[in-house]
Parts: structure tokens; C-alpha cells; sequence
């Protein structure tokens, strides 16, 4: 597969361009390229579609979204619930995206024949040969937020995810007919347009509006299936299994391509996001790849020294060596004890904060034992005294 050009660089735009940036660099460069100005000019063509194609994405919050964490590989076939399909109202694949597609959705930004005829002069659908009879509909995507606990994100998991979404009815096999026939539309003679001419001050004033009767199909049903009444959709608990990788974070989606709701006029299926929530752990905190937890300690190992064990968030026993001397608040790093990037494959790094201990209850021995080491502290000169608090800083 040839390599795609950036699609903030095909439509001029920066990164964070504002959608009605986007908008406005399309609608200068879809008019500058399309085929009616530039006939038999296959260079323009193949132009008029990328520019499309490009806006397609990145006018859509969701696929821009996509685009911007996965690139080109989120929307093709076969790459883990990429977009596919052909271009359907909401969604296309990079294979199946053709003329006909620009054509529909440059019709959809500049709204209408009176547009039309102002730029190409006239007759815009009908010289192309463009028609919303028998239009495929893309399904609507459904999103289910998915809660992991960290130790589900530190190795991975698959989990099953149910959930209803709209299927092809199959007791009219999706067509919205007890028979399964359609009929053309009386009202708009199956182009699923209708076209007003009004005569103003200005001249004549043309508009083209969807087809009220037929709702821009182009046909209608003489009898409703008694099963979907018509929608050729019916609502069906499903369950699907999902792989998540190790090193998932919070926001991250995984899209299951073909698992949202059926389309409509037999269209394709939309898409399943799932959404990755974290759920709080009762010890470690995630900043990234890196884990945080407080390592609480005994006063005598604060002064001696010395090595202790603790289990990581994957349960493997470690051992830590605590310096001599030690205060409360240093920071232990333990390198590579973090979690790993589901994308580099790189670990983080486990950080400990020690803390020590101050027993709420101690025996009478306890209080001995420390009744003479306050002796010895004083005897040593060791005793409390104020200083400048750095964290409040921090």
C-alpha cells in the first residue's frame, strides 16, 4: 500500500486548527479541485478526493481523535477496529473511498443546489449522475467504557464486554418490507431530492432538499415488516471479547470494527469504543508509566539500615535496600518496576516514599527501651528544632 500524505498537511492546517479552520481550507480547496471545474483532468480528481477523504477525518471529533493517536493505521482493514467500509454518512475505509463518496460529502458541507448552481453552473447531480436512491447509511458507533483494575493493566487481559446494539432484522432480512419489496418514490422519482425553484428580486433562487416521503432513499415500502416496523433494525444483547493490552492508561479506546449499531438502507455496521477507565488502587498510583506507593518503615531500620522485602504490583517479591540514616519523604527508586508501554514495550520505574513508623500503642518494654533512648538523645545533643519547610514549595 502506497504511503498516505499527513491529513493536516494535505488540507493546509495546523494540528490544532479549530474545526471551522478545517472546514474553511476544504471548502476553498474541494471548489478549487472538483471535477465540474477541472473536466477530464484525472490529476484534479484524484486531488478532489484526497482533500476529501482528509476533511472526511478530521471534521469528525471521534476519527480525528483516532488519526491523531494512531495515524493512518487506525482506519485500515484489518488493523484492530479501524474505520471500513466505503464512505456511509459517518465512515469509510482507504480502499473503498471513490468519487462518488467526495461527491456526497461535498454536498453535505456546501448544502444545497442553489449553491451548486452559483459555483458549477447548473445541474450538479444530474450531470454527474449522483443519486440517494438505494444510499447506505454507516451505523452508529456505540462506546462502553471498560474499568481495569492496575494489576489488569500491568499483564493485560481479555475480558467480555455485553452489551445491545441494532442488527439486521432478519425476519425481513433488513429491506423494512413484510414482502421485501421497495417501490420508487412518487414525490421525489427516486433521487431522494427535491428541488424548489423560487423567483425573487435577485432572480430565480433554487434549493434541494432531502425528500420528505421517502427520507432521501429514493424508494418506499408498501407493506412495514410487523418484526422492525419498518427500520429493517431490530435491538440484540451481544458479547463481544476484547484483548487489552499490558500498559493501557485512562482515555485510551479500542475500537472493534463492525461491532455498533447495523446501518441503515443496508448499510455497514458502526463501530464498538471501548473507553479504558482505571480503577484507584489501595497502594500504587500510576503517573504514567511509573508507579508510586509510601514504604513505612520502623524507626530502628530508619537509623540501622538494612534490606527488606515488599511484592510489586505483579505480586514478585523484591528486595529493597534501605540506606543507614534514612528520613521520612526520601525516595526510593526501583528501576524497571513500573508498568510497561503498550507501545515501546519499555518499563517504568516504581518509587518508594518512606515513611516511619510512630506505634499508636507500645508495650511497657517499647516504652522502656524508648524512654532510655530519649536519655541517650539528649545525652547525644540530638533534639527538636524548627526548620524551613521545603515541600510547601514543591
Amino acid at each position: 500500500m502506497a504511503t498516505k500524505k499527513d491529513y493536516y498537511e494535505i488540507l493546509g492546517v495546523p494540528r490544532d486548527a479549530s474545526q471551522e479552520e478545517i472546514k474553511r481550507a476544504y471548502r476553498k480547496l474541494a471548489v478549487k479541485y472538483h471535477p465540474d471545474k477541472n473536466p477530464g483532468d484525472k490529476e484534479a480528481e484524484e486531488k478532489f478526493k484526497e482533500i476529501t477523504e482528509a476533511y472526511a477525518v478530521l471534521s469528525d471529533p471521534e476519527k480525528r481523535k483516532l488519526y491523531d493517536q494512531f495515524g493512518h493505521a487506525a482506519f485500515e482493514q484489518g488493523a484492530g477496529g479501524g474505520y471500513s467500509g466505503g464512505y456511509t454518512g459517518g465512515g469509510f475505509n482507504f480502499e473503498g473511498f471513490d468519487l462518488n463518496d467526495a461527491f456526497k460529502i461535498f454536498e453535505e458541507v456546501f448544502g444545497g443546489g442553489d449553491i451548486f448552481d452559483s459555483i458549477f453552473g447548473g445541474g450538479f447531480s444530474k450531470r454527474r449522475g449522483y443519486s440517494s436512491r438505494g444510499y447506505k447509511k454507516r451505523g452508529d458507533n456505540i462506546q462502553v467504557e471498560l474499568p481495569l483494575t492496575l494489576e489488569e493493566i500491568a499483564t493485560g487481559t481479555t475480558k467480555k464486554i455485553k452489551y445491545k446494539r441494532y442488527v439486521t432484522c432478519s425476519s425481513c432480512g433488513g429491506t423494512g418490507s413484510k414482502s421485501g419489496k421497495r417501490t420508487t418514490c412518487p414525490t421525489c422519482g427516486g433521487t431522494g431530492q427535491v428541488r424548489d425553484v423560487k423567483r425573487s428580486v435577485f432572480g430565480n433562487v433554487i434549493s434541494i432538499t432531502t425528500c420528505p416521503t421517502c427520507r432521501g432513499t429514493g424508494e418506499i415500502l408498501s407493506d412495514l415488516c410487523p418484526v422492525c416496523n419498518g427500520t429493517g433494525r431490530v435491538k440484540e444483547q451481544e458479547i463481544v471479547e476484547v484483548r487489552i493490552p499490558a500498559g493501557v492508561e485512562e482515555g485510551n479506546y479500542i475500537p472493534l470494527r463492525g461491532k455498533g449499531h447495523q446501518g441503515s438502507n443496508g448499510g455497514p455496521a458502526g463501530d464498538l469504543i471501548v473507553i479504558i477507565r482505571e480503577k484507584p488502587h489501595e497502594i500504587f498510583e500510576r503517573i504514567g508509566n511509573d508507579l508510586y506507593a509510601r514504604l513505612n518503615i520502623p524507626f530502628s531500620k530508619a537509623v540501622l539500615g538494612g534490606k527488606i522485602k515488599i511484592k510489586t504490583l505483579d505480586q514478585k517479591e523484591v528486595e529493597v535496600n534501605i540506606p543507614k540514616g534514612i528520613k521520612s519523604d526520601k525516595v526510593i527508586k526501583l528501576k524497571g518496576k513500573g508498568l510497561v508501554d503498550y507501545e515501546t514495550g519499555k518499563r517504568g520505574d516504581l518509587y518508594l516514599r518512606i515513611s516511619i513508623i510512630v506505634p499508636d500503642n507500645i508495650s511497657s518494654e517499647y516504652k522502656k527501651l524508648i524512654e532510655e533512648l530519649a536519655k541517650i538523645e539528649e545525652k547525644e545533643g540530638i533534639k527538636e528544632f524548627l526548620d524551613k519547610d521545603k515541600k510547601i514549595k514543591q
